[in-house]
């Protein structure tokens, strides 16, 4: 049976999440302890809500340097929505906070406008696609292997991941006209600003094939 350890650290709904692996039979197990999560073979770290709440919260549980541990490991790792976010250096919501450092890149706001000048909707909320970034030839070998160009996802943010290098850019999505980073990839790193446990058949994909990983 596949085992995956979901950190708890006290923001956010874990039950959807812990609902969609067992979906495919795994083992999903709540951590909140060091001792627990590097016991863990397959790591997630979903959240929302505001960066420095994040942030706070692993600290508050002594778990901010295990994950940093566990990341240099080549163990499989999955960021969801803020968990992507607090995978990077760091954020400038509410401030300036320093993140976990996995990823080079910083979090900054969504801008107000599109291309066109118009205001739109912030947070960006609802269903958008998935499109393969300029440094990207495809898909093949990571979470999104089984997953189509233009496959539709649940999203739920006002903050964006900006990585530092393209080539840690995984997938992208439009809004507005601009580009936002959707998913993002490091070596056995993946941090996924959607929510694929709220997308439907394709985040079922994507979560079946992290535990294939």
């Amino acid at each position: 049976m596949k085992r995956v350890g979901i950190i708890d650290y006290g923001i956010g709904n874990l039950l959807s999440v812990r609902r969609a692996f067992e979906h495919f039979g795994a083992e999903a197990s709540l951590i909140r302890t060091p001792a627990e999560l590097a016991a863990a073979d397959r790591l997630v770290l979903p959240g929302v809500g505001a960066f420095a709440d994040g942030m706070r919260g692993l600290a508050e549980r002594r778990l901010v340097e295990p994950i940093r541990d566990y990341a240099t490991r080549e163990r499989p790792f999955l960021g969801i929505c803020l968990g992507m976010q607090m995978m990077f250096d760091g954020s400038e919501e509410f401030g300036d906070h320093e993140g976990l450092g996995l990823i080079p890149g910083r979090v900054v706001a969504i801008p107000p406008r599109g291309i066109d000048r118009k205001l739109h909707r912030i947070p960006h909320i609802g269903w958008n696609a998935l499109v393969l970034p300029p440094a990207q030839t495809g898909w093949r070998g990571s979470l999104l292997e089984d997953v189509g160009f233009g496959g539709f996802v649940y999203f739920v943010h006002s903050f964006t991941a900006v990585p530092e290098r393209e080539d840690d850019r995984l997938a992208d999505c439009h809004y507005g006209g601009l580009v936002l980073s959707a998913m993002a990839r490091r070596g056995t790193l993946c941090g996924a600003q959607f929510h694929p446990e709220k997308s439907g058949e394709t985040g079922l994909r994507i979560i079946r094939r992290f535990l294939e990983s």
